[in-house]
Formats: structure tokens, C-alpha cells, sequence
């Protein structure tokens, strides 16, 4: 399947309203799920233009956005500069062309990436492996949608997921106290042109701290 052009809508991606309203809906959501402090440094995978990163880098001692966009990452840095933001580092990085993710992590955050990714597997594993003892995995990402959100599905692999699938994952990956939540919803036209409300859902699940 052919990959989606990230670069080429990057300079209009936050024009569009409905996006910025998800990326603080989810970081809502998800701020009264964990409790985010000074203390702990943050990876937001699949970051794009930092919509969420922006939103939680004043609660957090450090955010490191990563994306395979360099486009994406420009147009972050550019919002870091102009902001005078110190806690915020980019990072491009292509799993699928073998770049390594590293680092130790207290929260590692994805959101509206995970449809995105072919093998979601292995991506789970990495994201894991970068969690510092203690530290919790967030992804938010659609629920089962029948292929009717994108106006066009290309690069996109996944038509949504089951909550509870994506929860018995986290659990049988090793984290505990896994747990789901209603994170956002979206209300659009669908292919058909019919409103119709699209729900986002979130799962965290934290790493044994020893």
C-alpha cells in the first residue's frame, strides 16, 4: 500500500479545526488519567506538528516529538523557536527503514499514529523497551471504523481498533494496570457524505518499576 505524502500537508495541517480540537481533547483525557509532573520526560511518537507535545511540555520536564515527516518536524521546530520553547526536542526517525528508537522515557504517548503503522506489533515492543521503570504507555487512536474516516485511506492500514484487543496487548506485553478510556470524538462527513461521529479511545498501561 502506498505510504501517505505527511511532507506535502504539513504547512496546512493545523489549519484544519477538527484536528486541533482532537490533539487537546486527547491531551484532556489523558491528563486525568496519569498525573504528569516536572520531574518526568516525555516521547510523543508520531508527533507531527506537536500539537499534543506543545500541550504537554509545560507539565513535563522535557517532551522529544519523533516522526518520519521531516516536513511534520519543520513546522514543530519552527512553533520551538519562535516560542522560545527549551523543553522540547524533534526527532526524525523511520522505524520502517531501520532507524532505532532509544532513549528512557516516563511517559510515552502516541496519537493517531497507530493506523498508520503496518506491523503494530513490533512497534509496541519498541515503545516498551524505551519505557523507564515505573513509566506508562498512552496510545489513542480510533475505534473500529469500517474504512469511513480518511477521505482517503492511503497509508492507512488499519480501519480503527477493538479497544479491548488493543488492552489484552498491553497486558500481555508485560504492563500492568492497563485500562481504556473515551479520549475524544469526532463528528465529519462520512464517504457517503452522512455525519456521523468517529470516537477516539485511549489505552495506558505502565511498566513493573522493578
Amino acid at each position: 500500500m502506498e505510504q501517505r505524502d505527511f511532507n506535502g500537508e504539513a504547512a496546512t495541517w493545523d489549519e484544519v479545526p477538527g484536528r486541533v480540537k482532537v490533539a487537546n481533547d486527547i491531551a484532556d483525557a489523558l491528563l486525568k488519567e496519569i498525573s504528569l509532573t516536572p520531574e518526568k520526560d516525555v516521547l510523543d511518537f508520531g508527533c507531527g506538528t506537536g500539537l499534543l507535545t506543545l500541550r504537554l511540555s509545560p507539565l513535563a520536564r522535557s517532551v522529544t516529538g519523533v516522526d518520519s515527516s521531516t516536513g511534520m518536524l519543520d513546522i514543530l521546530k519552527a512553533k520551538i523557536e519562535k516560542n522560545n520553547i527549551r523543553n522540547v526536542q524533534t526527532r526524525h526517525l523511520d522505524l520502517e527503514r531501520g532507524d532505532e528508537l532509544r532513549g528512557s522515557y516516563d511517559l510515552v504517548i502516541s496519537s493517531m499514529t497507530l493506523h498508520h503503522v503496518r506491523e503494530t506489533g513490533p512497534l509496541l515492543e519498541r515503545l516498551i523497551e524505551v519505557l523507564a521503570p515505573g513509566g506508562c504507555l498512552c496510545i489513542a487512536d480510533l475505534d473500529l471504523e469500517g474504512g469511513e474516516f480518511h477521505d482517503d485511506n492511503t497509508g492507512v492500514f488499519h480501519y480503527g481498533f477493538d479497544r479491548g484487543m488493543l488492552c489484552s496487548a498491553f497486558s500481555q506485553a508485560g504492563l500492568e494496570n492497563s485500562r481504556v478510556f473515551t479520549a475524544a470524538e469526532i463528528v465529519k462527513p462520512a464517504k457517503n457524505s452522512v455525519l456521523r461521529t468517529f470516537t477516539v479511545f485511549g489505552v495506558i498501561g505502565c511498566k513493573r518499576k522493578t
